[in-house]
C-alpha cells in the first residue's frame, strides 16, 4: 500500500486549538461498520452504546510535562523534549537553532542544566544536573502536539490529562480519553459494564511520522506498557463470556491485541512489555470489537489503524462527513465511535 492512499486535507479551522469548554461535551460521530453508516450523538450519550456485560479498556497513562526550554552558552535557544525519563541517561529530542556538539551543556531557563551528550535510537542521550522527575515537576511544559499553535496555559495540566490518569510515563496523552467524565464512567458501570485499564505509555512510537512511501515498510518504535492481574482477568473473562470489547483509543487498542494469546489462557501474574505493533488495513483484529477514537492526522499510523478497523472506504468517508458537519478534529476534538 502507498501512503499517499491515507490522505486528506482538513481545513485549518477545524484543527482544534483548545478543548471543549466542558469536559464531555464533544460530538460524537458514531460509524456502524454493518450498515455502512453514519450517527451524530454528543459524547455524553455514550453509555447508549453498551450493555450490560460489555467491558471497556482504558489506558491510564499520566502524561508527563516533558517539554523543556532552555538556551546555549552562546544564547541559542533549545527545545528538550523528554521521550524517556526511566533511561539513564535520559533520551530525548533536542531542536536547537544550530548544531549540539556532544557534551554541550544547555542551561534551562529555571536554571537547572542539561549535559547533551550522542546520539540514541531516537533523539539524542541527556543528562540531567538533579533528578528528572524533580526538572521536569519545577520547569516542565505540557507537551501539547505541533498542529496545537500556541504555548501550553495552566490550564493544558488538567484538560491533556484523562480523569483517570494514575502512571506517569507518557509524552503525548491518549486523547480518546480525554472526553471521559466522571458522570460518563458511573453511567457504564451502572449499566453493568465492566472497566478494565491498560496501560501504555504513549511516546514517539505513537506518534512518529511515517517516512516510507510503501506503508509495510514502515517500523514503529517500542513502548513499554502493562496490564495488572486484576485486569488481565477481567479481559480474560469477557472474552469467555463472548462480551463486546470496546477500547477506548488507539493505545488501548494496540496493546490488547499486541498480547492477544495472553488474554485466553489462565492469569497468573501481570502482563507487561514493549509492543511495536504496526497496524495497517488488511490487520486480522483478536480482542477489540468497538474503538471509541478521535479524528487523526493524514498519513499517521492512528488513521491506518482506524482504517483497518472500519475499513478504509468507510473511514474516508466517514472524515468527509466530519469535515463537511465541521466536527473538530486531532487531540483536543471531537470523538468517534466505531462499532
Amino acid at each position: 500500500m502507498k501512503l499517499s492512499e491515507f490522505d486528506y486535507e482538513v481545513p485549518r479551522e477545524l484543527i482544534a486549538q483548545y478543548p471543549s469548554g466542558r469536559r464531555g461535551d464533544d460530538r460524537l460521530l458514531v460509524v456502524d461498520r454493518r450498515k455502512g453508516s453514519f450517527e451524530e450523538r454528543h459524547f455524553s450519550d455514550i453509555a447508549d452504546y453498551f450493555a450490560s456485560g460489555d467491558l471497556l479498556a482504558l489506558n491510564d497513562t499520566k502524561v508527563i510535562p516533558a517539554r523543556l526550554f532552555g538556551k546555549r552558552k552562546t544564547g541559542g535557544k533549545v527545545e528538550i523534549f523528554v521521550l524517556d525519563r526511566t533511561e539513564r541517561p535520559a533520551r530525548a529530542l533536542v531542536r536547537s537553532s544550530g548544531r549540539i556538539k556532544p557534551g554541550e551543556t544547555v542551561t534551562l531557563n529555571s536554571g537547572y542544566e542539561v549535559k547533551v551528550l550522542g546520539a540514541a535510537r531516537v533523539g539524542r542521550l541527556v543528562e540531567f544536573n538533579e533528578p528528572v522527575d524533580e526538572v521536569l515537576r519545577r520547569c516542565g511544559h505540557v507537551p501539547l502536539p505541533p498542529y496545537i499553535s500556541r504555548p501550553d496555559e495552566p490550564s493544558d495540566r488538567e484538560r491533556y490529562q484523562t480523569i483517570y490518569a494514575s502512571a506517569d510515563g507518557a509524552t503525548a496523552s491518549p486523547t480518546a480519553g480525554l472526553h471521559f467524565t466522571e458522570n460518563a464512567v458511573r453511567q457504564l458501570k451502572e449499566k453493568g459494564v465492566e472497566i478494565a485499564y491498560v496501560t501504555l505509555h504513549v511516546s514517539y512510537g505513537t506518534f512518529a511520522p511515517i517516512k516510507e512511501d510503501t506503508v509495510e515498510k514502515h517500523k514503529m518504535h517500542s513502548e513499554h506498557f502493562h496490564v495488572s492481574k486484576e485486569n488481565a482477568e477481567a479481559i480474560n473473562g469477557a472474552r469467555g463470556k463472548k462480551a463486546r470489547i470496546f477500547a477506548c483509543g488507539t493505545t488501548s487498542l494496540r496493546t490488547l491485541e499486541a498480547r492477544a494469546e495472553d488474554f485466553k489462557n489462565p492469569i497468573s501474574e501481570r502482563i507487561e512489555g514493549r509492543t511495536d505493533l504496526f497496524i495497517y488495513p488488511g490487520y486480522k483484529f483478536k480482542i477489540v470489537d468497538a474503538l471509541i477514537t478521535n479524528f487523526h492526522l493524514p498519513k499517521s499510523t492512528l488513521l491506518l489503524l482506524t482504517s483497518a478497523f472500519a475499513g478504509k472506504e468507510l473511514l474516508f468517508r466517514a472524515y468527509e462527513y466530519a469535515i463537511k458537519n465541521k466536527f473538530k478534529f486531532f487531540s483536543y476534538g471531537d470523538a468517534m465511535l466505531i462499532m
